[in-house]
């Protein structure tokens, strides 16, 4: 689907292109803007596509615009390569001893094929596909691993959890509840496992852009950017003490694209966990984008309501295809959107002074 240029109607701010909530006490408005065409190509996507962001940063728009842009300056623009995909629900049961947690999961695991009929009965679209666990003392904590179809799958991944909840305190001796999630899931919260293990959409992004327009379009080099990345994005993030993650602003382009295509916007707390890494291949810059946990769906809660749906509509993301054809578009746009906004900032951070023009231009009120 070939997606117009951002010179159209849908540009500007209006009373289509905003994002509404209400409260008792008023209402909030999200300005959004289109962006692109994005060039992307790879094992999902090969198109040109225009997306959607929602925020209160405007310079986040003309900086994501200059990534599209030279995006669609070389052949094969951001190559996306969808590596995997699950949704997790940990839940979190007690046992009356360590022996018998353990030998608990020894059977589990030997009756795996039971627990997948387990799981396929409590919706048509969640399939389990994996199991871990974590014995501490005689607490017993089981993540579980789904597909779920076009849905983000928050409340499939539960609901199928319940139903292997009863069916393990049921055939299991020695175990009793303790809670639906165990935050060994994990949700919304940063930690190691979900870069380990995986909990959405694990997409890798990349470009290689000629040494001619990195200096044109970028107004850097390749060297700059690849010790900048070191150092600030590695060694900075390190010393910060981040938690597998070495990016500049993933989470400023996760947010304004899930309000724009409405995601849960609480899970670019796992979602901007990724990591940016850059080379200098002879003047040539080499950029790339690894973001593990991206947690989106096209369909279920606010998918089908105004604004949501025709943006969704407008990406490509509600055609008809296979069962979660179109959350992988949605997560690969998404991917290759932060590294539109992801290399933008960094070529702007090699030059003293540009950042802090950028936001007083767009961000600052004229004086009279």
């Amino acid at each position: 689907m070939n997606s117009p240029d951002t010179n159209d109607s849908h540009t500007e701010t209006n009373a289509r292109t905003r994002t509404e909530t209400h409260t008792n006490e008023g209402s909030a408005i999200v300005p959004m803007k289109w962006v692109g065409p994005i060039h992307v190509t790879g094992n999902t996507v090969n198109d040109k596509v225009s997306v959607p962001l929602a925020t209160f940063e405007s310079p986040l728009w003309p900086s994501a615009q200059r990534g599209a842009r030279v995006s669609a300056q070389v052949e094969n623009g951001i190559v996306a390569t969808l590596v995997d995909e699950r949704m997790t629900r940990s839940i979190l049961l007690e046992a009356d001893d360590a022996p018998t947690a353990f030998k608990a999961v020894q059977r589990l695991s030997a009756e795996f094929d039971q627990l997948q009929d387990v799981a396929s009965a409590s919706s048509r679209f969640a399939r389990l596909i994996g199991l871990n666990h974590e014995i501490t003392g005689n607490l017993l904590f089981l993540r579980f691993e789904f597909a779920t179809g076009d849905a983000a799958g928050h409340n499939m991944v539960t609901l199928a959890s319940d139903h292997l909840m009863d069916h393990v305190l049921t055939t299991v001796p020695g175990l009793r509840y303790g809670s639906i999630s165990g935050n060994y899931c994990t949700d919304k919260k940063a930690t190691a496992i979900n870069g380990i293990l995986g909990r959405g959409k694990n997409v890798v992004t990349e470009i290689l852009l000629p040494a001619d327009l990195v200096d044109d379009q970028l107004h850097t080099t390749a060297a700059k950017i690849a010790e900048l990345n070191v150092h600030k994005n590695l060694i900075g993030t390190m010393l910060a003490g981040g938690i597998r993650s070495a990016n500049a602003h993933y989470a400023n382009l996760l947010l304004a694209f899930y309000l724009a295509t409405g995601q849960d916007a609480a899970n670019i707390v796992e979602g901007s966990q990724g990591i940016t890494h850059a080379e200098d291949r002879d003047g040539d810059l080499y950029f790339s984008c690894t973001l593990p946990n991206i947690i989106v769906g096209t369909t279920g809660s606010a998918k089908n309501n105004g604004f949501v749906a025709d943006n969704l509509g407008r990406l490509g993301c509600r055609d008809e295809h296979q069962p979660g054809a179109n959350a992988r578009r949605l997560a690969v746009l998404a991917a290759a959107t932060v590294l539109c906004g992801e290399l933008s900032l960094m070529a702007a951070q090699t030059n003293p002074g540009e950042l802090m023009k950028a936001h007083v231009k767009y961000e600052r009120r004229p004086t009279t």
